[in-house]
C-alpha cells in the first residue's frame, strides 16, 4: 500500500502535467543546488523546475494521460513544467545546459506531442512569442499599406491626366475646345 506522503506527491506532480503545456524532462547528476536555483531563474516565470524520483513521476504523467516521457524518467531526473512561452523556457534550459555541461536534456513533450532533445533545441532557436507576432503585425501592416497605395494609383493618375488636359485647355492648345453650333 502506498504511503500518503507518496499519493500526495503523486498528486501534486499530476497536476502539474494538467496545468502546464508541456514538460522537459533533464538529468542533473553533477549539479550543486545553487546551480539548480540559477537554473530555475534562467527559466523564468514561463516554467516551474522540480526534482523528484522517476516512479513517482512515472505514475503521474500516466494517470494525467502523458506515456511519452516514460523512457526519459531513468536516472536522475528533473522536470521542468512549462506554463507559459515554451520557446522562452527552451532557451532558459539550452542557455543553462551550455554553460553547466552537467545539466542534460533528455527530452520532453509539448501540447501533448513528445520531443526529442534537439527538437527541444531547435525550439529554443526560435524567436519568442511577441517578436514573432509583432513580425506577423508589421508584415500585415506593409500589406495593407500596398493594397492602399495599389488601390489608390488609377485615382492619382486619373487625376493627372485630368490636370494635364485642364492645363492644356487653359493654354488654348487643347483639342477639346467645343465647337461652335451653327445658326
Amino acid at each position: 500500500m502506498a504511503s500518503p506522503d507518496k499519493v500526495a506527491a503523486v498528486a501534486e506532480i499530476k497536476q502539474k502535467f494538467e496545468n502546464s503545456n508541456g514538460a522537459v524532462v533533464t538529468a542533473y547528476t553533477g549539479l550543486t543546488v545553487a546551480q539548480i536555483k540559477d537554473l530555475r531563474r534562467a527559466l523564468g516565470e514561463d516554467a516551474q523546475y522540480r526534482v523528484s524520483k522517476n516512479t513517482l513521476t512515472k505514475i503521474a504523467a500516466n494517470e494525467a494521460g502523458i506515456a511519452e516521457l516514460d523512457e526519459h524518467l531513468t536516472g536522475s531526473t528533473a522536470v521542468a513544467f512549462l506554463t507559459g512561452d515554451p520557446v522562452t523556457a527552451a532557451k532558459g534550459l539550452r542557455n543553462f545546459a551550455k554553460e553547466n555541461p552537467a545539466l542534460v536534456i533528455k527530452g520532453g513533450v509539448l501540447d501533448g506531442k513528445a520531443l526529442s532533445a534537439d527538437e527541444i533545441n531547435k525550439l529554443a532557436e526560435l524567436e519568442s512569442r511577441e517578436v514573432l507576432l509583432a513580425k506577423l503585425a508589421g508584415g500585415m501592416k506593409a500589406s495593407m499599406a500596398k493594397a492602399a497605395a495599389t488601390f489608390q494609383a488609377p485615382l492619382t493618375k486619373l487625376v493627372r491626366t485630368a490636370d494635364a488636359l485642364r492645363d492644356k485647355v487653359e493654354q488654348g492648345g487643347g483639342a477639346s475646345a467645343a465647337p461652335a453650333e451653327a445658326e
